[in-house]
């Protein structure tokens, strides 16, 4: 992907390309211009961009989608809000799945699916698993194809791993970097194809009016300019909404809920939003610093034997899990840490230990680099001392509601991919499943935009309505970044993060859920004495933007958790700790009158190959790992 030019042919040019790449053969372009403000009283001026896809998110999901659309001949424009290359995919480290059978040739896809849909509960939708793990094959072989450098067996073969909950060796992997890889890969793809791409932009808003989308309102991160991209078709890529808990494996400045928020306000509806995903390694302790709190520890420790120990010793998942140990699903172990320490059993850091000590050196070195790596710094040598880990916040199974071959979500010109949406996972994601997601679905939304594409969609007109609902955008921006109260959006970001771990965390109540959204309110309250230290280039005006979002995305989860009355995945309700059968529905989030509104869908079966898979009851056999 490359950046946008600095060059213009006058402040009005119209002609004026959005990148220095070179143009795909027949391919439909994107042009800027800078308007003035069509006259309005207060003399705004910003830049208006029209191209025909944009694609909201520079990570995984939506390079690959961008990709497809650039080797169809439609040029897409992708924002992002970090710098090229810098997106929540370069911190999956372990692996992504893909039924090769490299070292266990019976598996194939519809045991993937099985273990999916076991791992969900589920509450997944079959189509969007099966068709996961049906394009999974092809899709490692086309980024092996790009260059990504996976590990290979002796013989030449990708080389896979143990993963948790899966039945086989499945997980292929870059060392413990591979979402870092695959990102690499895929940009490196995406700027063969010049693809533009702009950096360090921020969505406030999309242009809809609940029917359709007809683009976007932003501004520049860096410079302050404020922008209106009008385009007919909309790819959100914005990943999750894990962040909104104050331990968490994300930077504080992502993955909270903006992709969500967008989507239900301009008309579309989410759904699963009560499952959010616990990790269970996340670094936790003074020894590793509050920079370090919640970061995640691979899943890939475990997957080449680390081994848990509570403060006492015991390998405590014996208790919990006798046949899958520390490969049973994330949502268990999980639990099963929690309950360690709640019962006294966890170190004075309210964590557990694990430990990989017990292989050979050169072997954890070899496999796990960046871990090795990370905690040398830290002053821990791995290879021969535990780490102490607790879990947080990882990975958001709910989102927007869309169709998985298409992409659409029910707003016409308006997709959505990624973790951004729902319906993969269900009630509970298999690990290694998040970058297969983001590149098996993101080819086919890709296809699927391509095709809605015409030559009308190239440069479409920008209307004095669509002017109005942008500059109506902007102003709020300028009073946004006005806000002279005493209280901080820092402030509000961190409360909201303590509330959400305390009353939506892994362990939740119908007392606890309705005290959260008590609280929940009063923080609206407090917003109304906002103070925004700075311009639109500052961070305070960033967490301002984020802090709406996050409080929206928040009520819906809450209200979420609260319907449900069963204990499921990684909903885990101690008043109701049995999963019901009748709860088998997906719960869906709608904003139509203005107000949340809660409705149950029920959940559709799996085909056949793969309901014969699940009647096999494959399962993971930890003991290979012994």
């Amino acid at each position: 992907m490359t950046e946008n030019p600095s060059d213009s042919h006058g402040p009005t040019a119209g002609d004026r390309r959005a990148t220095r790449g070179e143009r795909p053969p027949a391919g439909l372009e994107n042009r800027i211009e800078t308007d003035a403000g069509s006259g309005s009283a207060d003399d705004l001026e910003y830049e208006v961009v029209t191209t025909p896809v944009l694609v909201i998110g520079a990570g995984a999901a939506g390079a690959r989608v961008a990709i497809e659309l650039a080797e169809s001949g439609v040029e897409p424009l992708v924002i992002g809000k970090r710098e090229h290359g810098d997106a929540h995919t370069t911190w999956a480290a372990g692996g992504v799945n893909a039924a090769l059978g490299s070292l266990d040739p019976e598996d194939d896809w519809p045991v993937h699916a099985a273990d999916t849909l076991t791992e969900g509960h589920h509450l997944n939708d079959p189509e969007a698993v099966e068709l996961t793990t049906q394009e999974m094959p092809d899709r490692i072989r086309e980024l092996a194809d790009w260059g990504m450098p996976f590990d290979r067996t002796d013989d030449g073969a990708i080389n896979q791993r143990y993963f948790g909950a899966q039945s086989y060796r499945r997980t292929c992997f870059v060392g413990d970097r591979t979402g870092e890889a695959m990102l690499e890969t895929l940009v490196d793809r995406a700027r063969d194809l010049g693809i533009p791409h702009r950096e360090n932009v921020m969505i406030t808003r999309l242009l809809s009016d609940g029917e359709r989308v007809d683009g976007a309102v932003g501004f520049d991160m860096e410079t302050g300019e404020e922008l209106l991209f009008r385009t007919n078709h909309v790819v959100l890529a914005a990943g999750g909404f894990s962040a909104l808990y104050h331990r968490h494996s994300s930077r504080d400045d992502e993955n909270n809920g903006d992709g969500q928020a967008l989507a239900l306000e301009a008309g579309a509806r989410l759904l699963d939003l009560e499952f959010v995903q616990f990790h269970p390694t996340g670094m936790v302790g003074e020894r590793y610093g509050e920079e370090w709190d919640g970061r995640l520890v691979t899943e890939a420790v475990r997957g080449e034997g680390g081994r848990l120990y509570n403060a006492d010793g015991e390998r405590f998942m014996e208790r919990y899990s006798p046949d899958q140990m520390e490969l049973d699903a994330r949502d268990v172990v999980a639990r099963a840490i929690a309950q360690e320490v709640r019962e006294g059993r966890g170190t004075d850091e309210g964590g557990v230990f694990l430990d990989i000590s017990h292989r050979d050196p050169e072997y954890v070195r070899e496999r796990l680099p960046s871990m090795v790596e990370r905690f040398d710094s830290l002053g821990v040598d791995i290879t021969e001392e535990p780490m102490t880990v607790a879990p947080t916040a990882h990975y958001t199974m709910g989102g927007v509601d869309i169709d998985f071959r298409t992409g659409e979500t029910g707003v016409e010109g308006l997709y959505a991919v990624g973790e951004t949406v729902a319906g993969v996972h269900g009630a509970n994601r298999l690990g290694g499943n998040s970058l297969a997601e983001t590149v098996a679905i993101g080819k086919l939304v890709g296809d699927h935009v391509a095709g809605a594409v015409t030559r009308a969609d190239e440069d479409p007109d920008v209307t004095d309505g669509q002017r109005a609902l942008a500059e109506r955008e902007f102003r709020a921006h300028r009073a946004l970044a006005a806000s002279d109260g005493t209280v901080t959006p820092t402030e509000l970001l961190a409360d909201l993060g303590d509330l959400f771990w305390d009353h939506a965390g892994i362990l939740r109540t119908e007392a606890g859920l309705r005290e959260g959204l008590a609280k929940l309110e009063d923080l609206r309250t407090r917003t109304t004495d906002l103070r925004v230290d700075g311009d639109l280039t500052s961070k305070s005006f960033e967490y301002a933007v984020d802090l709406s979002a996050s409080l929206t995305v928040a009520e819906a989860t809450l209200r979420a958790a609260l319907e449900r009355t069963e204990s499921r995945g990684a909903h885990h309700r101690t008043d109701y700790p049995e999963t019901n059968p009748d709860w088998r529905v997906n719960l869906v989030v709608s904003a139509d009158t203005g107000e949340l509104s809660i409705a149950r869908r029920g959940v559709t079966e799996p085909s056949e190959p793969v309901g014969e898979a699940l009647a096999e009851g494959y399962e993971l056999d930890y003991h290979h790992l012994e």
